[in-house]
């Protein structure tokens, strides 16, 4: 069961006690985070942010543990990186799971407010620089529980996690097959932040004030962070900006070698933009295993579930440049769906409707419950066009096998066009407002049917 905010309080007096803190005050939960927790709090005129699993065992399956992480950003920090001071670490005495509490820092994490910032090329550059200095740090540096990437087995357990999840997406098996016959040969490990994105990042504006969320961290090639931030779903509303959607991949590449000293290889920066869009497209689909299991019920983790599609609309248009260009070109006839007809209120009526009515009571709301009222009304508006969608999306298992053994591919007649087609129409249903259909539109010559409202 989650703790309520009077238990926070009082475990969290217990960790800032030891931490030589005073007692804190103005408890306030902060909205975002896929994964996490984040409260912030005053204590002693200074504001702090706890960071928290939402319960014990939602950090069984994780490769390490809070304790860790929070080693890791004291290295960070003394690497020079703006990364947070992390003040103490929660322990079970305190009875309010696993975490730890950081001085908060200043800056927004917004994407949306950052992306509108005018000196995006500082902001671009800082972030180059601090993601090179993040590489900088040795094995020697952080605990040994900080793990190394095997390419091949980091692959295997995505492809186990697909097959957990029902191993019927087919752009994902595409994915998958892609990134079994491209896998790189491993280089030099170096330390990866593992979630170096806009969302993760502390700006003001032309200035980098913080690198967030560390969960991720281990040893690898450094081009898997480099792409990771460069992902269409992280550069939200700016899809024309390539880096982190602040500027040109050029810029970023030259900013990062400046500070790192080393050359961006493209060809690894493209299999890690890959796979690192099928890491999060499973990770997307794992969001409702968490939900339908009880370790975590909130409402964002279904919603989430469903921007998988996103995540396959980016995929498809990242591997189609190695489909033969007749694929790529070839437009076949739209295949049209029985109209749906009914006199009572549909499911889509009904969530249309309470949608409306949680409209009217949002100025009600404060902090996260105002956030959850808005993944609510999200989460509604999925189900009315769900409901009202006259497209069906090709889930099939053994379709997805075939990919996988190879037996199917981009070079087969029709496939690329049917995959095209099928997704667009699934991504307007899941997440309308995505930038990335529009680009997809401009690039696919697709017969335009269906509505993005």
């Amino acid at each position: 069961m989650a703790a309520t905010p009077e238990e926070l309080m009082v475990g969290l007096a217990r960790a800032c006690a030891r931490a030589g803190l005073g007692a804190p005050e103005g408890l306030q939960r902060l909205t975002g985070g896929a994964t996490m927790e984040s409260w912030r709090f005053a204590c002693g005129g200074d504001d702090f942010v706890l960071r928290r699993a939402p319960s014990l065992e939602f950090m069984e399956d994780r490769p390490y543990g809070h304790d860790v992480e929070a080693a890791v950003i004291r290295a960070a920090k003394a690497a020079e990186v703006t990364a947070p001071e992390v003040m103490v670490e929660l322990e079970p005495e305190d009875g309010i799971s696993s975490g730890f509490v950081m001085r908060a820092l200043p800056g927004t994490p917004s994407p949306k407010e950052i992306l509108q910032f005018d000196e995006a090329d500082a902001l671009l550059k800082d972030a180059a620089r601090d993601l090179a200095r993040i590489h900088s740090i040795k094995s020697g540096d952080v605990p040994d529980a900080v793990p190394v990437m095997d390419y091949r087995q980091a692959i295997a357990d995505l492809k186990q996690q697909f097959m957990d999840a029902g191993g019927d997406r087919p752009i994902i098996a595409l994915g998958l097959k892609w990134m079994e016959d491209n896998c790189p040969d491993p280089v030099e490990p170096v330390l990866i932040h593992g979630d170096y994105r806009m969302g993760n990042l502390l700006a003001e504006p032309g200035k980098l004030t913080g690198v967030l969320d560390w969960e991720l961290a281990h040893f690898g090639d450094r081009h898997e962070d480099l792409a990771f931030g460069c992902m269409a779903v992280w550069r939200f509303a700016r899809y024309d900006r390539p880096a982190l959607g602040l500027g040109s991949l050029e810029d970023y590449f030259a900013a990062y070698e400046a500070e790192a000293g080393v050359t961006v290889d493209r060809e690894r920066f493209r299999y890690w933009l890959i796979h690192r869009t099928v890491w999060w497209a499973l990770g997307c689909l794992k969001m409702a295993q968490h939900w339908r299991s009880g370790q975590d019920r909130m409402l964002e983790r279904v919603v989430i579930s469903r921007r998988t599609s996103e995540q396959e609309l980016d995929l498809l248009m990242l591997l189609e440049e190695d489909a033969p260009e007749d694929a790529r070109e070839q437009v076949l006839e739209c295949r049209k769906s029985q109209e749906r007809i009914s006199g009572e209120a549909s499911a889509a009526d009904i969530a249309t409707a309470v949608s409306e009515w949680l409209a009217t009571i949002k100025d009600k709301m404060e902090g996260h419950d105002r956030f959850q009222l808005a993944v609510a009304r999200n989460a509604l508006s999925i189900i009315a066009r769900s409901e009202t969608s006259m497209h069906e999306y090709h889930a099939s298992a053994d379709f997805a096998e075939q990919i996988l053994s190879g037996e199917v591919s981009l070079d087969d007649t029709g496939l690329l066009w049917d995959l095209r087609s099928s997704t667009i129409e699934k991504v307007r249903e899941d997440s309308p407002k995505y930038p990335a259909i529009q680009a997809a539109l401009k690039k696919w010559p697709l017969p335009q049917s269906g509505s993005e409202s």
